[in-house]
């Protein structure tokens, strides 16, 4: 006997991960009642793999999530033990932050923030199938044959679909290890009529510190004063711990080399495809055998546990020759593993079955976000999730969905990657990804998304405030700038010839001496006490914007001639198969993807120049045939 739950939901939201929790909160925060269904209610926000957030345009994206008005970024600022900005000697475009978390206290973090929303609803059950009627998505049922109505579905799954752990010669089935598995979800979805792929991904074992030698490690601190994610906090206060480097040898090769028969990923245990970009321990000493080591970073989990994370060794491989390996490595000889690490298969769909606001095209009101969508990365889930969240929330509502373009953020590249594209392999996000790189910075977060975070009622309106007295802040500190000159006597002009550029002409003003390389705004506030003044935090965006400001133009103008094409949009029935004159490969990937529109259509591998031109013509004239 079926029972139907008698509250109906705006929102229901599958998974308590990175992409649900900032699912469910964009929802419930933007006055949705909903619910948030997950396997496990103490493993929300539980980092599965490596205890830290951000990196290379992984930081980029947390930004982005903050500006919107998401949780990850203060997650990580109230539970970050060690923070370090990336590429510091590098341009603007590619800098980015990263902190270690207290892998608990974060989890517990996110658990209050979802439990302190209210209209919504945080439940422990497994959903078994969506309900769909009449080509719409009404709900799920759960394996306690609860039957949950909601007007929409937000899937985030993770790697619980069919999930399957791998030690050695070793599987189970699991979500992760100690959780269970969806086992029927995705088989809800083929009958539904989507395409499910099959990948797979890999954990490092956790050691235990008591047992690990520091001295024979390299210590390596953070920075001395921690940058917060979140524009909303101004400085990071928690204590801060070291991390440790040590390198794999000869040894440890040999060791790896000895298990490779009992591995699943050479034994053809392991169907799924792997990440390409954090291959195993076992895949990079058999890809790259002419290395003679690999780095091994020793990152705490936390301020009240023993338990390391070795990033750089995740493995598949049997337990005793893990240990056999890890006791090669330097400082780890009389190591002790806590977890083994291990390799784990699941299931995902193929994301070009989504719109781009992450609505599947098969079925109304339903949305996917996270590793159901091919990617990898708690950020990359997090910036899907609260993607998801805001058009479930409009969808129930009745408004327009909200999409980000690649101009825009790093979360509309990431998304059109994936609905334009497909996925492979486990998809990462890299700044090499992203063709605006100068316009889509750190930094600049908050000025590229708050507007768009506010409009659709998530950025709340304290921080829309504090975001335009930042933005005036900015404008008229750059004013200043411009209009500032420089005397004969300036104290400045001393400064900036001993940086080493020629004589400083009198009368020129502060942007154009900024313009310099050898001059920073930092030397001219210790020079001009008087330019201090105003909104704090913009000086070195004002810096930013004057050094770059002819690249930062030039891009700009790129992105303007390219929004042109995304403004051309497709029918929702336009009949791709029967457009004149187009080849047999490039009409079947039109069809696979249906894009939205000629600049999607232009960025489907393998859709060539002429292509997009008999698109153009069929889209302005109307000229099709029939197959």
């Amino acid at each position: 006997m079926t029972y139907e739950y008698p509250t109906e939901y705006d929102v229901i939201v599958v998974g308590g991960g990175h992409a649900g929790c900032e699912a469910a909160l964009a929802a419930a925060r933007m006055g949705c009642r909903t619910l948030l269904l997950t396997i496990n209610a103490d493993a929300i926000g539980l980092m599965s793999c490596n205890p830290a957030i951000g990196g290379l345009a992984k930081g980029h994206l947390v930004r982005e999530i903050d500006a919107l008005g998401g949780e990850m970024a203060k997650a990580i600022d109230a539970t970050g033990i060690q923070f370090r900005q990336l590429n510091t000697s590098k341009g603007p475009a590619v800098r980015s932050s990263r902190a270690q978390a207290d892998k608990q206290r974060y989890r517990l973090w996110m658990k209050q923030a979802l439990e302190s929303v209210y209209g919504l609803d945080v439940k422990q059950a497994m959903a078994d199938a969506v309900l769909v009627e009449g080509g719409k998505a009404v709900g799920v049922e759960t394996n306690l044959k609860v039957r949950y109505r909601g007007k929409t579905v937000v899937l985030c799954t993770g790697t619980f679909l069919k999930g399957l752990v791998h030690i050695g010669l070793v599987n189970f089935p699991a979500g992760r290890a100690g959780d269970f598995p969806s086992m029927k979800l995705s088989d809800s979805l083929r009958t539904l009529g989507f395409t499910v792929g099959r990948l797979k991904t890999g954990t490092t074992p956790r050691l235990d510190g008591k047992t690990i030698d520091f001295s024979r490690t390299i210590r390596q601190d953070g920075d001395a004063e921690p940058v917060p994610f979140s524009f909303e906090n101004s400085k990071i206060t928690r204590p801060q711990i070291p991390c440790y480097m040590t390198y794999t040898s000869a040894a440890t090769h040999a060791a790896i080399r000895s298990g490779l028969s009992r591995s699943p990923l050479y034994s053809g245990v392991i169907q799924g495809i792997g990440p390409r970009y954090c291959p195993s321990i076992e895949d990079k000493v058999v890809r790259f055998s002419e290395k003679e080591r690999h780095q091994v970073f020793l990152e705490p989990e936390g301020l009240s546990t023993a338990e390391y994370y070795p990033n750089g060794v995740s493995t598949s491989l049997p337990y005793d020759i893990q240990v056999k390996m890890l006791r090669t490595i330097p400082g780890l000889e009389r190591v002790e593993i806590v977890r083994p690490g291990y390799a784990i298969e699941y299931d995902f769909v193929d994301p070009v079955q989504l719109h781009p606001s992450l609505e599947t095209k098969i079925v109304e009101n339903l949305f996917h976000a996270g590793q159901i969508n091919g990617t990898s990365g708690y950020e990359e889930a997090a910036a899907q999730g609260i993607v998801a969240g805001i058009n479930a929330a409009g969808k129930a509502k009745g408004l327009p969905p909200v999409v980000l373009g690649r101009a825009e953020a790093y979360i509309g590249v990431l998304i059109d990657d994936l609905v334009t594209k497909g996925a492979q392999e486990p998809y990462r996000m890299f700044t090499s990804r992203a063709e605006y790189r100068l316009l889509l910075r750190e930094d600049n977060a908050d000025l590229r998304l708050s507007d768009t975070g506010y409009r659709v009622g998530l950025l709340p309106e304290g921080r829309y405030r504090q975001f335009l007295r930042k933005r005036e802040g900015l404008v008229d500190f750059v004013r200043r700038l411009e209009e500032t000159r420089v005397a004969h006597d300036a104290p400045i002009r001393r400064l900036a010839e001993a940086a080493g550029g020629g004589p400083v002409r009198t009368g020129i003003s502060y942007a154009e001496l900024l313009r310099r390389p050898e001059v920073t705004v930092g030397m001219l506030l210790s020079c001009d006490g008087g330019l201090a003044a105003g909104v704090p935090g913009v000086a070195q965006q004002a810096e930013l914007a004057i050094k770059y400001e002819g690249y930062i133009r030039r891009q700009e103008e790129e992105a303007k001639k390219i929004r042109k094409y995304e403004e051309m949009r497709f029918p929702h029935d336009f009949p791709f198969e029967g457009v004149y004159g187009l080849s047999t490969e490039v009409r079947d990937k039109l069809v696979r993807v249906r894009p939205a529109s000629i600049g999607q259509a232009q960025r489907i591998p393998g859709v060539t120049p002429a292509a997009v031109a008999l698109l153009l013509v069929a889209l302005k004239k109307g000229k099709t045939r029939s197959r």
